[in-house]
């Protein structure tokens, strides 16, 4: 049996699957079940703050140090993988690295302009008092977040200004999904040249500590 070290601590593990579940909750509610979407939304942009404070102060294999490459190293990698001889990272490896920092940026994003469809859109989220609504109808005091209760007249221009904001909101949730997809097909790629099954890896923490791929070579300081 091929020697292995811990990798992954529980954070990483723990919230990359929590993440996972979240956002194609996040994802199959944005139609309906606003309440779910909203509450796994939530959780996204909790993780995406975690993890990037996780990437500065946390464990070595966790940190941005670690795997954040340039894209000389990115595409070096990948013309290797092609060829069959791509080199073993005990950690994430350049394209790995940039699909994490590419994710979490379009998570934010994602999140972000969820936040702003909320506050236009319902006058609640930690953006209403910037973007939300004061009512127009006078009300008596009540407890709680005020009701959104569009002006006379205003319809319209209420539906666009929604609008602009979904559409961005969308946008970025389609690319988080298309960079899932790619995520997944690197995970798989990754587990047949090295002959490690990495979604495993994900689970116990632990990985290979040397490459199994022929002709394969070990990083630098990676062990």
């Amino acid at each position: 049996m091929q020697d292995e070290i811990r990798v992954w601590d529980p954070l990483v593990r723990i919230g990359h699957w929590t993440l996972a579940l979240a956002f194609l909750v996040a994802y199959v509610t944005a139609e309906e079940l606003e309440e779910v979407h909203v509450a796994a939304g939530y959780w996204v942009g909790a993780y995406v703050v975690a993890r990037t404070i996780w990437g500065f102060v946390g464990t070595r294999y966790a940190r941005f140090s670690d795997f954040v490459r340039g894209p000389g190293a990115v595409f070096g990698y990948l013309r290797d993988l092609a060829k069959g001889k791509p080199a073993h990272y005990i950690g994430h490896n350049p394209a790995g690295g940039a699909m994490i920092v590419a994710l979490l940026i379009c998570l934010a994003s994602t999140v972000f302009t969820g936040l702003m469809v909320e506050a236009d859109a319902d006058n609640e989220g930690p953006l209403a008092a910037w973007l939300g609504h004061p009512a127009t109808q006078s009300v008596a005091p009540q407890v709680g977040p005020v009701e959104r209760l569009p002006a006379k007249g205003e319809t319209e221009e209420e539906k666009e200004r929604e609008s602009a904001y979904s559409e961005p909101h969308e946008l970025f949730a389609n690319l988080s999904l298309g960079l899932v997809v790619l995520h997944l097909l690197g995970v798989l790629a990754g587990s047949v040249v090295h002959r490690e099954n990495l979604p495993r890896a994900m689970v116990t923490g632990r990985k290979a500590a040397t490459p199994k791929v022929a002709g394969g070579r070990d990083r630098p300081g990676s062990a």
